[in-house]
Order: structure tokens, then sequence, then C-alpha cells
């Protein structure tokens, strides 16, 4: 199979998509855009006629790199199961790097929210280097940064402190943006609240594209 034209600057995503990390989720895509790569994601797109697991597979065959978050596999009530869907993708993504020598040049990165957590789930990954982030955003910037200094061999990067300062700032300038395009038809309480609503259902997409546009005016 032919590698994607992107194929050296694209990021896959496998994280959980609750409501609780999407905070985490937002930092991550924001520091991978920062550092001038591609964010991956399969919410990237909403095709309902494509199976999932097909998007998931296309996406892992067309990034270079890879980013595993195996944060939120423990149940946290009764009845509920582990969740399994971060293990099985970083499988998909290991055995194309394992067994396909086209891939050999494949890269990732494992993140969890504790150290050693997911050794109750998934003791097979012991020995891996795999980085915490305290479902912190400024901490997953430190393990962002450091494998893409290591790992990615980019050079020069601004430090972990500075892209978090930057990321307070473009969700600054964001909601400020928003809200300019109400104000003048708006009251200020209508505006807020619209701007606000407006920023919540963003797209993946969307938030890429206004990430891109930020960038491109510092």
């Amino acid at each position: 199979m032919e590698k994607h034209y992107n194929y050296n600057k694209n990021v896959f995503i496998n994280c959980p998509f609750d409501d609780k990390y999407f905070d985490i989720l937002q930092a991550l895509v924001f520091c991978i855009t920062y550092f001038g790569f591609i964010p991956r994601i399969s919410l990237e797109s909403s095709d309902s006629v494509k199976p999932r697991l097909e998007k998931i597979v296309e996406l892992i065959q067309e990034s270079r790199y890879s980013i595993h978050d195996l944060s939120r596999l423990q149940a946290k009530s009764v009845n509920e199961y582990y969740r399994l869907n971060m293990p099985f993708e970083l499988g998909i993504d290991y055995g194309l790097r394992k067994f396909n020598p086209n891939y050999n040049d494949k890269r990732a990165l494992i993140l969890g929210t504790e150290r050693y957590e997911y050794m109750k789930a998934i003791s097979d990954i012991n020995g891996f280097d795999i980085k915490h982030h305290d479902d912190s955003p400024l901490k997953l910037f430190e393990c962002l940064r450091a494998w893409f200094s290591e790992t990615v061999k980019v050079r020069d990067l601004n430090s972990s402190e500075k892209v978090f300062t930057d990321f307070i700032e473009y969700n600054k300038s964001l909601f400020e943006r928003k809200l300019a395009k109400y104000n003048e038809s708006h009251t200020l309480t209508q505006s807020e609240r619209y701007a606000t609503k407006e920023i919540e259902e963003m797209t993946i997409p969307e938030f890429i594209e206004e990430i891109k546009d930020w960038k491109d005016a510092q």
C-alpha cells in the first residue's frame, strides 16, 4: 500500500472520548498542531456508511506517528466493563509496525493518567516507555514535548510552560473572536452564551482550523 502523502506529518490519536477527557483531548490536538504536525482522529469525519474500524485502520496506515492514551481503562462503577477500544487500537498499530516492513519507521507514544495504572488491565506492555499526564494539560505538554524531541527528533521546541501559556492565550482569543461575532446584534449575556455554546459544539476539524488560524496570526 502506498503511504499517504502526509504520512510523515500525521499523528494518529487513540484516546477516550468521554466529556471528562475532552479538555485533555483539546490540549493534545493543540500541541500536535502547535509543533507543526497534523492530528488524525476518528472524530475528524462522520461518514455513517463507513465502518468505524475500517476508518481507524486507514488512519493508522496514513500516520507515521501515533499517540495512544490508555486513560479510562478501569471500570468506575458496578456492572461497567473495562474500556478496550484504546488497547485494541494500540494492538493494530503495533501489529502493522511489527509485521509489515513497509511500516517499520512508525513511532508511538503511550500515555496514561497515573504511573503503572495500565498494568492492572494490560500487563503485556510492561517495559514500554509510558508517560503519565495526571489529567493535567501542563503535564501533558511536558510528555509531548519530550516525545517530539526524543522520538520524532524535532528540535528548537518551545518549553512546555510556553506551550501551556500559548494554549491559554489561544482559548482566550477563540472566545473573544466568537464573542465579537454576536456582539453587534445581541446583549452581552446573549453573546457570551452563544459564543460559549459555539465553542462547545465545535467539531475536531473546526478546532484544528481555529488553531492553525491562530498560529498563522502570531
